[in-house]
């Protein structure tokens, strides 16, 4: 259930992550570059970082400060306490048994939120309610919250579970159109609480997961539970899926259509309704493979160009800088 390999996020997702630690900077800046971050990227407001990038340093910060959820919250969740939780919930006969030990599990471990689960109709909410003045503000750490109990049904399910909508108690973000990918579901901002809203039937689905699938979860997370793929939802995900298996042929747009048994019109209907457009989704996935590439290879910066459909090194170098608004080069890690 992990995300593609070659996905990426903003780096204000490491800024988040970073902001809520006490760490001094020299000792920072290495664990940033332990996890392949080059450290001027920090630096620059629209860079990207690669999913695996993201969740090494997460783990980097775990280990480094004892917190399961980093510097999240007011009180730190001790190394071990996601494992046991998952034990707990791997004993119960069914996935709304197993929201219900969720909440009771971090009743015990959190202060700032209490995490309400009720039925609405044919609904289920699963609300985070603010216990401190400052918890409100906390948005990162309501958006991990909401992930973490989004990724831990999928994985005790053994699928991808949809979501009836999204609560999320804040502004819209900056990288709010990360959010298609984060949550599988209608997401509605400046709500009274943030929650997630699954149909009440689909929480009589057994567990399918046992102690013998519980260690591999736990050495992929957070990837596992917080970059959840939903290509089977998206139409803007398949069309990513078709262009990256061609990547240097730069496939147009009725091509695409034609290997999706659609229409261009159609096709570009069903983009616009998910929020995006053909161009996009090609230049997104051209900079994300780069930035794998140039993050994770020593592949010569012209060979990643031509590999994501550019004959001209000139024109790659203008195109990554307008995507990210750095250089390729500045994506090398100088150890």
């Amino acid at each position: 259930m992990a995300a593609p390999s070659s996905s990426t996020v903003p780096i204000s997702f490491v800024h988040h992550l970073l902001a809520g630690t006490a760490i001094e900077p020299p000792r920072r800046t290495a664990l940033v570059q332990q996890a392949g971050i080059a450290p001027a990227l920090l630096t620059a407001d629209t860079a990207r970082v690669t999913t695996e990038q993201f969740a090494t340093l997460y783990r980097l910060l775990a280990r480094e400060l004892d917190d399961e959820l980093p510097g999240m919250f007011s009180r730190p969740v001790r190394a071990g306490a996601f494992k046991f939780l998952c034990l707990s919930l791997l004993e119960s006969a069914n996935l709304q048994t197993a929201l219900f030990r969720f909440t009771r599990f971090f009743h015990l471990l959190l202060d700032d939120f209490a995490i309400d689960l009720s039925r609405q109709g044919g609904l289920v909410r699963i609300a985070l309610i603010p216990q401190t003045p400052a918890a409100p503000a906390n948005t990162f750490g309501q958006e991990i919250m909401l992930k973490l109990i989004h990724g831990v049904a999928s994985w005790l399910t053994g699928h991808k579970m949809t979501l009836a909508r999204v609560d999320c108690a804040y502004p819209r973000p900056r990288h709010a159109s990360e959010y298609v990918f984060l949550y599988p579901g209608p997401v509605h901002f400046d709500q009274g609480q943030s929650a997630l809203y699954f149909e009440a039937s689909a929480l009589a689905t057994p567990i399918r997961q046992d102690k013998n699938s519980l260690g591999t979860f736990l050495s992929k997370a957070p990837g596992g539970w917080l970059f959840v793929s939903f290509a089977e939802r998206l139409v803007s995900q398949k069309v990513r899926e078709t262009l990256e298996k061609q990547l240097e042929r730069s496939l147009s747009i009725e091509t695409v259509a034609r290997s999706l048994h659609t229409s261009v019109r159609s096709l570009t209907r069903h983009l616009a309704t998910e929020g995006t457009t053909f161009q996009a989704i090609k230049d997104e996935l051209r900079r994300d493979v780069a930035i794998q590439r140039l993050t994770q290879t020593d592949m010569p910066i012209a060979v990643i160009g031509t590999a994501v459909g550019f004959d001209d090194p000139t024109t790659f170098h203008r195109a990554f800088r307008k995507w990210t608004g750095s250089t390729p080069g500045a994506y090398r890690l100088r150890r």
